[in-house]
């Protein structure tokens, strides 16, 4: 019992016998009445181009038998042709009857012992068929007698796949390349907005998926929309037409600047009418299916729909077959011509003004004229699917060639070879047909291009498709430079969205989710233009006015020619020199009574801390170091310290001498010992200023503002600074304490009163100088730092020692010891105290 037999069926059907057989199946009826309820189908549409396709297959095998001297000599090609009216059960049926086993016409594919070897077809290789999906089904079935299979337009990717398709090839360039050329064309136009309308079939599903994984890949290229149109979209019924219109509107609503109709043509056809009648004038990238379709290139109000690019597989022209159809076929006959004379008999002789009236009617209403002339249908032969048929022919000759090693006398084996050995030689093929160098890749792909074409609609009469470009599967495109600079000059679509910005801006998403504005970057950020998003400048520099560049900040600091930093150095200065010379006047009179009433040796030690104080003021000014920050406050804190220390000790020395209360006395007897208070008191605040040199120091710091680069010295420990500051002031409330004290003494010289104001000034400087310090921030920091010191320092100079070398210069009378004793008498007697004299 056999089984999986195709049953009879009435194809549509050419056949003419020879020692080697190829098949062809094509669709030749766009459609058919297939409906979700099984039953019989018939076919529609008749199509003239695919009717011409069959055709040059014919004429390319016609050819070959013919040519003198002979491609395969003793040996003739025959053919048998199925119209599949695109539809995968009728094709698959064909391909059945094709299978047939040579021996015996009425077997079926599959013996009745499934596990024994296929027999071997009649048909060793068969081209075809026009449409992936349909292709795929064929492949699969022609796979399980590795029966060679050729199209010349099935594109999808998924057919590359040797896994799944071992013997199918084609001479058409893969949805990979083509996808690749459609994204190449939108980035050479500077499109930047598309929508992609696939379908719901193998190569329009595989076409959009490829595309939209290709676009998302190039990131700039933003996908609107992708519509998948579902199976029944073609039938054209009420489902059809709701679907139809949601499309329309979605396309309306777009910003894309170019649709890309990945789909076959039937869909295509009905949404370039609903486009006509909207007058939705859209940029369209037409895939190969419909790329140089006369159907719809010749709509009425075509140009109402928009401009039309489009891909298609490189075009030629099959050599002499125009001449071929216009001698009505050399008087040859077949089975499709013969159903094709029955649609469009032959014209009688008729004007040429007749004959024009008659091509332009045919081609809008196919079908129903009573004749067509032959000169008319030389008008529907098509430069690319054709030429791939004729290439597809050639192709299975060259392996035949190479298979059955024939010269141009003889071949030295017979006719009797299987389809794998076949197989095996037209995949080996590699070879120049004209001007088109063909070989298969590891894939069974071509190394064929594709031309780019442009719908010219300037002629009112008639639509002009011309090439204006091509593409190589080597990823080159080459288009007219005055169209690329065209489009690349576009800064705004024509939906007022922005494309590319001017340097200093960005473009910033706008409630639709493809359509951008440009707005100017933030401060700080900066942009070249274009499509470039803003960048933040680096810590160092700042944006411009434009935000088209970036500048180097200026880096700041206390600089030396500041006019207040001017003002402070003549203070400093002034300081330095004031100490000096009092430094002389007291060594001059170190021996008379005002000098030792200030301390004697101490006031040496306290100048010299005065004039390291003033000259660590210096070490704020100019472009601070990790060494300059280092020695400023910490040196400085020590350094006073030791002044207020020596200050300290001279008040215990006062005290000490005028107290007669024994207790107090004996106490304070205890205390003064001038070296050792200033040991003590000063290295207390050594053994605080040490450890935060070594520990956390002061260091240099940069603090990044928007135009500049603030360099001074941060104190890094706040706790180290406040217990520097902290101290110092405690010693001078302890020297204000002893001083106020000290007032109610017979003290010539008023150390105690002078001391009491140079405190209070003191303590009253870096009370108001801590919160201001703290709130500060700018150049002018370190400034007020520099006139907290000045101001404290020069409160001990004036307030304590420049009194003493007034008496000095001015008033040596008072300079004397007598004077003094004199002063201690009266001040006592005043107060009803004896005084006993000497």
């Amino acid at each position: 019992m056999s089984a999986f037999c195709p049953g009879e069926s009435v194809f549509l059907h050419a056949y003419s016998p020879g020692d080697i057989n190829i098949g062809g199946l094509f669709p030749i009826h766009l459609n058919n009445n297939r409906t979700a309820t099984p039953g019989p189908i018939s076919c529609s549409v008749y199509d003239l181009q695919t009717f011409l396709q069959t055709q040059v297959m014919i004429y390319a095998i016609r050819e070959i038998n013919q040519r003198t001297p002979r491609v395969l000599p003793n040996i003739t090609i025959g053919y048998d042709i199925y119209d599949t009216c695109g539809d995968v059960t009728l094709a698959i049926r064909a391909t059945l009857k094709l299978l047939e086993v040579q021996s015996d016409p009425q077997s079926c594919l599959l013996p009745e012992n499934i596990q024994s070897a296929l027999p071997e077809p009649k048909t060793k290789v068969v081209i075809g068929e026009k449409h992936s999906e349909v292709s795929i089904a064929v492949a699969r079935v022609v796979a399980l007698s590795s029966v060679t299979q050729i199209s010349y337009a099935s594109t999808s990717e998924l057919l590359s796949k040797k896994l799944k398709f071992p013997t199918f090839l084609r001479t058409i360039s893969s949805d990979e390349y083509q996808t690749k050329a459609i994204a190449g064309m939108v980035k050479q136009f500077n499109w930047k907005t598309v929508a992609i309308i696939g379908s719901d079939d193998e190569y329009g599903k595989y076409g959009s998926n490829r595309l939209n994984d290709i676009f998302i890949k190039m990131q700039d290229i933003c996908i609107e929309f992708i519509e998948i149109l579902p199976g029944y979209f073609s039938k054209n019924t009420s489902k059809t037409q709701k679907k139809l219109d949601d499309l329309v509107s979605k396309i309306k609503k777009s910003s894309a600047e170019a649709i890309v109709m990945f789909t076959k043509y039937s869909n295509v056809n009905l949404i370039i009418k609903k486009a006509i009648q909207h007058n939705l004038n859209r940029t369209w990238i037409a895939s190969d299916a419909w790329s140089t379709s006369s159907k719809v290139s010749e709509m009425p109000g075509i140009e109402r729909a928009g401009q039309v690019f489009g891909f298609i597989s490189k075009r030629n022209e099959v050599p002499g077959f125009k001449d071929y159809v216009m001698s009505m076929f050399s008087g040859t006959t077949n089975g499709i011509l013969q159903h094709h004379l029955t649609q469009y008999p032959l014209c009688s002789s008729q004007s040429e003004e007749n004959r024009e009236n008659i091509c332009s009617l045919t081609k809008s209403q196919q079908g129903s004229k009573p004749c067509l002339d032959p000169g008319c249908l030389a008008n529907y032969i098509d430069q690319d699917e054709s030429y791939n048929i004729y290439l597809a022919v050639h192709v299975i000759a060259e392996g035949l060639r190479r298979l059955l090693k024939c010269d141009n006398q003889q071949c030295q084996r017979s006719a009797k070879f299987t389809a794998l050995e076949l197989l095996m030689e037209i995949r080996k093929v590699n070879f120049t047909l004209n001007t088109t160098h063909l070989f298969f890749d590891s894939n069974g792909d071509p190394n064929l291009g594709y031309d780019i074409v442009y719908w010219n609609m300037s002629e009112s009469t008639k639509i002009y498709i011309k090439t204006i470009g091509e593409y190589w599967p080597n990823g080159k495109i080459q288009v007219p430079d005055d169209l690329i600079e065209k489009y690349k000059k576009v800064m705004v679509s024509v939906y007022n969205c922005s494309k590319r910005c001017k340097p200093g801006q960005e473009l910033k998403k706008q409630s639709n989710r493809c359509c951008y504005k440009c707005a100017l970057c933030a401060d700080g950020d900066f942009s070249l233009g274009g499509r470039e998003e803003c960048k933040r400048c680096n810590k160092s520099q700042y944006s411009s006015p434009q935000r088209d560049t970036c500048l180097n900040k200026t880096v700041e600091f206390l600089d030396w020619s500041d006019p207040f930093v001017i003002f402070l150095i003549s203070f400093q200065i002034l300081g330095i020199i004031i100490t000096i010379v009092f430094a002389i006047l007291f060594a001059i009179h170190h021996s008379t009574p005002i000098v030792k009433a200030v301390g004697g040796y101490l006031c040496f030690l306290e100048l010299f801390s005065l004039l390291v104080c003033f000259c660590l003021t210096f070490s704020f000014i100019g472009e601070p170091t990790e060494v300059s920050c280092m020695v400023g406050l910490p040196f400085f804190g020590i350094a006073f310290s030791l002044c207020i220390s020596c200050i300290l000790a001279n008040l215990l020395q006062i005290l000490v001498g005028f107290s007669f209360d024994l207790k107090i006395g004996t106490w304070l007897k205890k205390l003064n010992q001038p070296v050792a208070v200033v040991a003590i008191f000063s290295g207390i605040q050594l053994a605080l200023c040490v450890p935060w040199l070594y520990f956390d120091p002061p260091t240099l710091g940069k603090q990044t503002l928007n135009k500049t680069i603030l360099l001074q010295c941060q104190k890094a420990s706040t706790n180290y600074f406040i217990a520097m500051l902290g101290y110092n002031a405690f010693l001078g409330l302890i020297c204000f304490l002893f001083a106020f004290k000290g007032k109610q003494l017979p003290d010539l010289y008023k150390n105690a009163s002078l001391i009491t104001i140079s405190m209070l000034l003191f303590l009253i400087i870096w009370i108001i100088f801590i919160p201001i310090y703290i709130n500060m921030s700018g150049i002018y920091k370190q400034a007020i730092e520099i006139a907290a010191i000045l101001i404290s320092t020069y409160s001990i100079l004036g307030c304590h020692l420049a009194p003493k070398c007034y008496i000095m210069v001015f008033r040596k009378e008072l300079n004397n010891e007598n004077v003094i004793t004199e002063y201690i008498r009266k001040h006592y007697e005043q107060k009803g105290m004896t005084v006993v004299k000497s």
